[in-house]
C-alpha cells in the first residue's frame, strides 16, 4: 500500500520548482501518494501524480496568513490524514508541532537560514529585529528537536539544524536537467539576468560597471518594486538596458542563448563570505552553457576554480565587474570553454537527479 506524503505552504505558489517540480513529483514518480496544500483561489487538481488542494483562501497580509491561513491549512492537512507531513515555511510550525500530537511523522524544509533571515525583514521594525530573530531561534530548537527529520538547502544551515536534530540531510535546489537537450547558443555582446530584480542582485552595480563598455547590452526579465526600478531608470546606462518584462521560461532561455555571461552578483547579509548551494541562479546558467559572472561567495569560488566556468569579483566593486565583463568580451574561445565547463558540471554533479535520491532515501528511512 502506497504511503501517503501531504506538503504544505503557506506562501509559496502551488508550482513552485522546489516544492511541486522537484520534491512532489519525484515522490509520485517514486510510488508515494502526494498532496500538496496550497493558499489560493484556484481550483483541486492532480498533476503528474500530484493532488493539489487549495484552502480557497488568499491571505491579505502576513498577519492573515499566520494566522486565519494557518487554521485553514491545518484542517486541510487532518483531513488529508497521511503518514509524512512535510511542512515549507516557518510559520508552519505549530502546525508541524500539532500534527506530531497526533501521530504523525513531520518534516520541515528550512529553505533559507531563517533566523539570520529575520534580520533583513523590512517590515519588521530595525529595532526589533534582532529580538523576534532571537525568539523564532528558540522555538525553532524546542519545536524541530521533536521532528521526525530536517531538510535545509546549504552546508553551513545543515550543520545548524544537525545541532537540533541529527535526522538533517541537504537537499538543494540543482536544476531539472535534459541531457539530451540541445543547448542553442547565438551570443550578442549582452549580459544577462532573469529573476528577481532587486537590490540583492546588484543590478544598479552592474549598471555602473557597463556605463563606460561600448555597444553593451543588459538584458534583463523579471519583477522588482516600483522604487528599485525607478533607481535604476535614473542611471546613465539604463539606456543599455532591454527589460523584457516578467517571461515564461522558453522565453528565458531565449535570452540566456543571446548572451555572453550571466549575471550572479548576489550580495546577502546572512549569506556572509560563505554564499549558499539553495539559490539556483548560478547552475541555470551554467545548465545554459553560460559564462557565469558571480559573487565571491566561498561555495561559488569553490565551484567556479574547480570546473573553470566563470569568473568571481567582489559583488560591490564596479572595476572588478567590468573588468570580468571585458574578459568575456575580449576572449570569446575562453568563453566558450567556461560556457562548456559549467554544462558538464551539471550534467555531471549540480542536478535534481543526485538531490532525489537523497529525498527518496529520507522518505523510505521514515517509512519503516
Amino acid at each position: 500500500m502506497k504511503k501517503k506524503v501531504c506538503h504544505i505552504t503557506s506562501a509559496h505558489r502551488r508550482y513552485d520548482v522546489r516544492i511541486f517540480m522537484k520534491q512532489c513529483k519525484s515522490l509520485a514518480k517514486n510510488g508515494y501518494d502526494v498532496t500538496l496544500i496550497v493558499n489560493d483561489n484556484k481550483e483541486n487538481e492532480e498533476i503528474d501524480g500530484v493532488k493539489i488542494i487549495s484552502t480557497k483562501f488568499e491571505p491579505r497580509n502576513r498577519i492573515d496568513r499566520f494566522i486565519n491561513a494557518r487554521r485553514k491549512l491545518l484542517e486541510k492537512a487532518i483531513d488529508v490524514d497521511a503518514d509524512i507531513y512535510q511542512l515549507h515555511d516557518p510559520d508552519l510550525l505549530p502546525i508541524g508541532n500539532k500534527l506530531i500530537r497526533l501521530g504523525k511523522k513531520v518534516i520541515f524544509d528550512s529553505h533559507e537560514d531563517i533566523p539570520q533571515q529575520i534580520k533583513d525583514k523590512y517590515w519588521i521594525p530595525k529595532l526589533i529585529r534582532n529580538i523576534v530573530s532571537k525568539a523564532y531561534e528558540i522555538y525553532e530548537q524546542r519545536s524541530l528537536k521533536k521532528y521526525d527529520g530536517l531538510i535545509s538547502v546549504t552546508p553551513h544551515v545543515v550543520d545548524r539544524l544537525k545541532k537540533i536534530n541529527k535526522n538533517t540531510v541537504m537537499i538543494t535546489n540543482y536544476p531539472i536537467v535534459d541531457e539530451n537537450e540541445e543547448i542553442v547558443r547565438n551570443p550578442e555582446k549582452a549580459i544577462c539576468f532573469a529573476g528577481g530584480i532587486g537590490k540583492q542582485w546588484n543590478h544598479d552595480i552592474i549598471l555602473k560597471a557597463i556605463e563606460n563598455i561600448d555597444d553593451i547590452k543588459y538584458i534583463l526579465a523579471g519583477k522588482g518594486s516600483e522604487e528599485y526600478f525607478n533607481k535604476l531608470k535614473a542611471l546613465k546606462s539604463w539606456s543599455k538596458v532591454e527589460y523584457k518584462g516578467v517571461i515564461p521560461h522558453s522565453e528565458v532561455k531565449n535570452i540566456y542563448s543571446r548572451s555572453i555571461a550571466g549575471m550572479a552578483l548576489n550580495y546577502s547579509t546572512q549569506a556572509k563570505d560563505i554564499g549558499t548551494l539553495g539559490n539556483t541562479k548560478l547552475f541555470e546558467f551554467m545548465e545554459a552553457k553560460l559564462p557565469v559572472i558571480c559573487s565571491n561567495y566561498l561555495l561559488w569560488k569553490e565551484i567556479i576554480d574547480k570546473y573553470e566556468c566563470g569568473i568571481y569579483v567582489d559583488p560591490n566593486n564596479v572595476d572588478e565587474i567590468r573588468n570580468a565583463i571585458e574578459f568575456i568580451i575580449n576572449n570569446p574561445e575562453k568563453a566558450q570553454k567556461m560556457g562548456e565547463n559549467g554544462r558538464q558540471a551539471v550534467l555531471n554533479e549540480f542536478n535534481w537527479d543526485t538531490q532525489e535520491k537523497v529525498l527518496i532515501e529520507l522518505y523510505e528511512r521514515l517509512s519503516i
